[in-house]
């Protein structure tokens, strides 16, 4: 019970700060860990472990398919240079440099291990950062690159992460054999998941309940996760092609009433794994903390430091230096006219190098360790690991989150307009959609007698039948429309997005008037 309460009220306290966060344009979750920090350090709190095999399961799987649904294939595919040279080189050099920082300042650290914690905190968060970019509306190129990274370099990170932590446990590792089982795990992960997506998609399509068909979907995100891994695939991959798949389908097959509640239990869900992960890692380190002398905390805290500096500039060094090479590439060649530049521009460059805070990834992923009380092994210098990983996520968030809003000030970076034209441009083609399918309908009439006119029929009923069949009818050609937009590559999913929410507000009132009928 003394657990429950004290989750009621870190939840509680949670929201609290997350509220301030966004009053101040700074990424909530730089405040959870601050919070997180505070727990570690307070008296008499209870000491909670978590099974090591659910937490990236629990963390990991909702929060990623969130961000994956949401994700343009269109932008990611003209981005797919700087996308994948963070997502793949960055990490791999990452992962690195912590390994060879945490062997010099750890010597009897083994080699797998010290791989683990660079694979631990190799990927960043992107959600940290559009928690404040989309506050100050940067470029649209730069939010892309920015989520885009954060779908893939979770799967290369772990891929390692999986890798380093059975070559630790097992004390073997066959090098011969990982390049064609990472290409056979790719490639089967993105067959099962696209053909969960039509499984999930058949089951979920004959559900007309909000509140069942909300379960069904967290329910078929879990399974999803664990199909794969118990079929030895990777459980990141799978829920990412799984999620981009459905996002490309879901919209055509369910109505609004049901999408809109769910668009907003998922946002919530994501905000309180959130505040539990940092919760967890807060309770985790309290017990570290008590068997530390004075010596190891300073041997701790410098490591840590150390590991926090390297994330930081082996980013930093990669990012400008993949900018300054390309602009000189681009500077000696020819680009076409029309297209988008393949490389960031310096300023734009600053940003994304700089927003590299870690989050909730890295703390499921250093919870996942073996901690000896689920099962019979332990994974060597877990506290170590636990600890670093952690302080990364702290220093990150509090010294990149808290700067990254006034850097773009500095940087006068601002929004290119690019997603407010194929919004309208959106508006513009589904209202014409919906003019040519009422054609013939009925007779024309000026602007102010349709709205007397319409106020008139809800009072009295008269022709109320004509007008909720005629607006279904707009409606529909308005939707058909925008998927079409979207499947050509005029609009990208932001834009598709925002205008889906509008017809589904304007369909829900149109469902209102049909109860009336």
């Amino acid at each position: 019970m003394a657990v429950f309460e004290l989750v009621i009220a870190l939840l509680f306290v949670g929201a609290l700060l997350a509220a301030w966060a966004r009053r101040v344009n700074a990424p909530y979750p730089a405040a959870l860990a601050l919070a997180g920090a505070g727990l570690a350090l307070l008296p008499n709190t209870p000491v909670v472990t978590l099974d090591p095999q659910l937490a990236l399961t629990l963390f990991v799987a909702p929060v990623l398919l969130d961000a994956a649904f949401d994700a343009s294939p269109r932008d990611l595919k003209r981005n797919w240079r700087a996308v994948s040279g963070l997502a793949i080189a960055a990490v791999g050099l990452t992962v690195g440099a912590v390994a060879l920082v945490a062997r010099w300042l750890v010597p009897d650290l083994p080699w797998p291990a010290a791989i683990a914690l660079g694979a631990i905190v190799a990927p960043p968060d992107a959600a940290a950062a559009s928690a404040v970019l989309r506050q100050l509306r940067p470029p649209h190129r730069v939010l892309v690159i920015l989520e885009g990274e954060s779908l893939f370099n979770d799967a290369s990170a772990l891929l390692i992460y999986r890798l380093a932590v059975a070559a630790t446990v097992t004390g073997t590792f066959s090098g011969w054999r990982v390049v064609p089982m990472l290409v056979v795990v790719t490639l089967g992960s993105i067959l099962l998941g696209a053909i969960l997506s039509r499984v999930t998609l058949a089951a979920v399509r004959q559900v007309q309940d909000v509140a069942t068909s909300v379960l069904l979907q967290f329910l078929s995100t879990f399974a999803v996760w664990m199909v794969a891994e118990r079929l030895g695939l990777s459980g990141i991959i799978t829920v990412v092609a799984y999620a981009i798949l459905i996002a490309r389908i879901a919209p055509d097959q369910m109505p609004a009433r049901m999408r809109i509640p769910s668009y907003a239990v998922w946002e919530v869900a994501v905000f309180v794994l959130n505040v539990l992960a940092f919760i967890l890692v807060g309770l985790q380190l309290k017990p570290i903390l008590q068997r530390l002398d004075r010596a190891q905390l300073i041997a701790y805290a410098a490591t840590a430091g150390a590991v926090t500096a390297a994330v930081i500039l082996v980013r930093i060094v990669w990012v400008m230096g993949y900018a300054t090479l390309g602009g000189w590439i681009v500077g000696r060649g020819s680009t076409r006219q029309g297209r988008p530049a393949r490389y960031p521009s310096f300023r734009a460059a600053t940003v994304i190098a700089w927003c590299g805070m870690r989050g909730i990834v890295t703390l499921a992923a250093a919870l996942a360790l073996p901690d000896g009380v689920h099962g019979p092994l332990t994974f060597p210098y877990r506290d170590l690991i636990l600890f670093t990983a952690f302080s990364v996520v702290l220093g990150t968030l509090v010294l990149q989150g808290l700067t990254v809003g006034p850097l773009m000030r500095a940087l006068a970076l601002e929004d290119d307009g690019s997603i407010d034209r194929e919004v309208q441009l959106a508006r513009t083609e589904t209202t014409r959609a919906a003019l040519d399918a009422l054609a013939g309908a009925g007779g024309e009439e000026e602007i102010v007698l349709l709205l007397r006119r319409k106020y008139e029929t809800r009072l009295t009923g008269d022709g109320t039948v004509d007008y909720v069949t005629a607006q279904r009818r707009a409606q529909e050609a308005q939707r058909r429309t925008l998927s079409e937009l979207r499947a050509q590559g005029v609009i990208g999913d932001d834009a598709f997005h925002r205008v889906e929410e509008e017809l589904d507000w304007g369909e829900i009132g149109a469902e209102a008037m049909a109860r009336r009928v």
